[in-house]
């Protein structure tokens, strides 16, 4: 199998990346600094240094291949304007796509996010729960998702679309502050710490989109990318404090000032390029709700994760202990 990942300098895509690799599959991947690639060169097939916006990188990188999995997107980042999330989340997907079909290519995986479905207020969410993006990238995330799938129905291209929850493991930077919180002695917590917390340990996550490749039954299907535990915020910090042989005090502090006070540092801070300070979506990471269900991704593609979060967190502590991170 001959295999295109994008984004693969990235967590999610440089695990899925070795993984192929591992189960035999030609991998090729498109990156914008080859430099990053935590293989070495040796591993791939080729190697791809351009931008998503880059058209005709994307049609050399999809000639000759059989499955495309598209995790490569821009992020959330400071500075950016909103013509470039669009141009990158939206445009390029959908020039990929074009490029895909007609290099003949017979399945496209694409990796949106469970943040398009926003606070889950009836826990645990299906595939088909409301849709509510809360900023740019959520946005333009659910946008190049529905351009996949209405994509896919109108010309009969074999796509599929994976929202992957909160992605954690080794290797894994964006959730550390959580860890970090959690290690110390008195723990702030902002709001009630009640809210559903739903990781997925990357290694799963991967193991998700190779069944979704290798399944019929995945054409035109979007899968929730979930852990198989929904559990409470305050009860993963006690977690990470037993696992680390720390106390598990917490006190709670109320969200809204600090709601208040992230929607105006953005405000003030981002359209002159300067990182905020604190954002109104880290206030978010403690108040709003994500909790999803796995029961048909179980039910396509007889996925089963392999990592609770008791496994899960003590193999993540693990590699940051190594690495002198907490």
């Amino acid at each position: 199998m001959k295999v295109l990942v994008t984004g693969a300098t990235g967590f999610t895509g440089g695990v899925l990346a070795r993984k192929l690799h591992e189960h035999g599959a030609s991998v090729r991947v498109l990156v914008r600094d080859r430099t990053r690639l935590d293989l070495p060169p040796g591993a791939y097939e080729g190697i791809v240094e351009a931008d998503l916006k880059d058209r005709d990188a994307l049609a050399a990188s999809v000639r000759d291949i059989d499955r495309v999995f598209h995790i490569g997107a821009l992020f959330r980042q400071a500075g950016v304007r909103d013509a470039e999330y669009w141009d990158v989340n939206l445009h390029a997907t959908a020039h990929l796509l074009e490029e895909s079909r007609a290099a003949g290519v017979v399945r496209f995986i694409h990796c949106s996010t469970v943040g398009v479905h926003g606070d889950i207020e009836n826990p645990p969410a299906d595939e088909n729960y409301r849709f509510a993006p809360g900023d740019i990238y959520q946005i333009t995330k659910l946008a190049g998702e529905k351009k996949v799938l209405e994509f896919g129905r109108q010309t009969g291209f074999p796509v599929s679309v994976i929202r992957p929850g909160p992605i954690y493991g080794p290797g894994d930077l964006r959730l550390l502050k959580l860890f970090r919180l959690a290690a110390k002695a008195i723990t702030p917590i902002i709001g009630n710490g009640q809210i559903f917390f739903n990781m997925v340990y990357v290694d799963d996550l991967a193991d998700l989109f190779i069944l979704t490749a290798s399944s019929d039954r995945s054409v035109g299907q979007v899968f929730l990318g979930a852990g198989p535990e929904n559990m409470p915020l305050n009860q993963i910090v006690t977690m990470i404090a037993e696992i680390l042989g720390r106390p598990t005090s917490k006190f709670h502090i109320p969200a809204l000032p600090f709601q208040l006070l992230g929607s105006a540092c953005e405000k003030v801070c981002i359209p002159l390029g300067i990182e905020p300070p604190i954002y109104r979506r880290r206030v978010d990471f403690f108040t709003k709700s994500r909790a999803f269900s796995i029961a048909k991704a179980q039910e396509y593609l007889g996925y089963e994760p392999k990592y609770g979060y008791q496994r899960g967190l003590a193999s993540t502590i693990e590699w940051y202990q190594r690495k002198n991170l907490i």
